[in-house]
């Protein structure tokens, strides 16, 4: 909703826990999910969020959770181009997506449990599947010769393997 295009990276391994990268022009955001709803997100997960943008040059990064984050944390992002998004604030944004997009979920494009997913705010209609016919999104791939690249991937993978080249 707020026009940029995103791709799912996954999270954890090489890539600094980022779970999502989005573009807007020229630049890029990278963002950290936590699903943390007993523990208050720690400056240390603000910290590494930090430290990943500095050494991808991004532009500026967001840490998205379902709980609160601690004082701590908040104090660090100050005068920094990082946003702490909690769970009220997450709850929010899923409301609006849901009052602005309804056709999008009743076409089946969003899940209706996953209503804030990447898929949203992506510019590029998704394809189907080669193997199966189902839904597909954009990934980035993380080992072999095109390590770092994007590629439209099944999403009942591991189930379905199907992959198509982004064009």
């Amino acid at each position: 909703m707020r026009g940029f295009s995103v791709v799912e990276t996954g999270g954890g391994g090489s890539d600094g826990g980022i779970d999502l990268q989005l573009k807007k022009g020229s630049e890029v955001f990278l963002v950290q999910c936590k699903q943390w709803r007993a523990y208050k997100v720690s400056v240390n997960v603000v910290r590494e969020l930090f430290g990943v943008m500095a050494s991808q040059g991004a532009t500026g990064g967001f840490v998205v959770t379902s709980g609160t984050f601690s004082a701590d944390a908040r104090s660090f992002v100050e005068g920094k181009n990082i946003e702490l998004i909690d769970g009220s604030v997450l709850k929010a944004m899923i409301d609006r997506v849901r009052t602005a997009r309804p056709e999008m979920v009743s076409a089946g494009r969003i899940p209706a449990s996953l209503q804030t997913s990447a898929q949203t705010a992506t510019s590029v209609p998704e394809p189907t599947c080669p193997r199966c016919g189902g839904p597909m999104m954009q990934r980035i791939a993380k080992q072999g010769s095109k390590t770092g690249s994007s590629f439209w991937g099944c999403t009942a993978f591991p189930k379905c393997r199907g992959i198509k080249a982004v064009e």
